[in-house]
């Protein structure tokens, strides 16, 4: 327990540290966006090409990638039921913000700090998540709202896959375990130290995009979005719990259910019309929540 604390409590200074360095004009938001970059096209391929190197390809492992499609399907129609009642842009904004799973830049640094073993289920399980979040999700909600303007098309979703750099290594080095090709040992050695910074690159990041500023009048539907988006989670968590699954399954599948709301979730709810204000404070709240609430479930599971 006190080991788990203590990692958790390390991730949260780094995020205060990015924080800081901002608040005290050591660095902007915009280098966040810089850092971003290097997160998406270097250090988490890293992560996912080392992590990646043993995998044994199995049919529940498979199945997880089929997960990952469904349970954004899952998590929306709970977002558009609970919604009904508000304006389009609040609906969307519900239903962008509880939809999407944030594994690139929040679970696999987590997880890769607490059980690095765990990344290849969180792997395939963002293979489908991906599809999703490259506009499978944007078609859904869509639908279900009746708006239909600039609607992903297949090609688009497509494009959005082919030129991500995580969702490429996922495949490859999926194929190349189902083949049994081993790559030199030299080539893992070389992406090690590169992968070992993902975890503190990722959490800086986060610091430098938190926005703790909101007016009064915007926290009741703060409150609302973020009490759906983790009472969904739980609900789902405590499901996942009560399923014939291995164990280090039901722990993954737990911690990415309470995971905070996703870099496409931001943009498309401001898309829809959302103030970018609103939407910037209810990401970063998710963030502190979802880094209590996930060291909480590696405490007790």
């Amino acid at each position: 327990m006190g080991a788990v604390l203590l990692n958790s409590l390390g991730l949260f200074v780094i995020i205060l540290i990015g924080y800081l360095t901002k608040r005290f004009n050591v660095l902007r938001k915009a280098d966040g966006s810089i850092i971003s970059k290097i997160v998406v096209n270097v250090t988490l391929p890293a992560a996912i090409i080392v992590n990646l190197q043993a995998l044994e390809v199995k049919n529940q492992l498979l199945l997880l990638i089929v997960a990952g499609v469904i349970l954004n399907v899952v998590v929306i129609l709970i977002g558009h039921v609970l919604s009904k009642k508000q304006e389009r842009e609040e609906q969307e904004f519900l239903m962008y913000g509880v939809s999407g799973y944030n594994i690139g830049n929040f679970a696999i640094p987590f997880v890769q700090s607490f059980m690095p073993q765990a990344i290849p289920i969180l792997s395939f399980f963002d293979i489908g998540n991906s599809i999703m979040l490259a506009g499978g999700s944007n078609v859904v909600i869509e639908g279900l709202t009746g708006s239909n303007e600039e609607r992903p098309s297949t090609k688009k979703v497509l494009s959005r896959l082919g030129h991500s750099v995580p969702f490429l290594c996922y495949l490859i080095m999926l194929f190349l375990r189902m083949l049994d090709v081993e790559l030199p040992a030299a080539f893992f050695q070389l992406a090690q130290p590169i992968a070992n910074a993902n975890t503190f690159l990722s959490m800086f990041m986060i610091g430098l995009f938190l926005e703790l500023r909101l007016p009064r009048k915007d926290l009741v539907l703060v409150g609302r979005i973020l009490a759906i988006k983790y009472g969904a989670g739980l609900l789902l968590g405590l499901s996942f719990l009560l399923l014939p699954l291995p164990s280090m399954i039901k722990i993954v599948l737990c911690l990415v259910s309470v995971g905070p709301i996703t870099t496409f979730g931001v943009i498309n709810s401001v898309a829809a019309g959302m103030r970018a204000e609103v939407v910037g404070f209810t990401s970063s709240l998710s963030f502190l929540i979802s880094l209590a609430l996930m060291t909480s479930l590696l405490l007790f599971l």
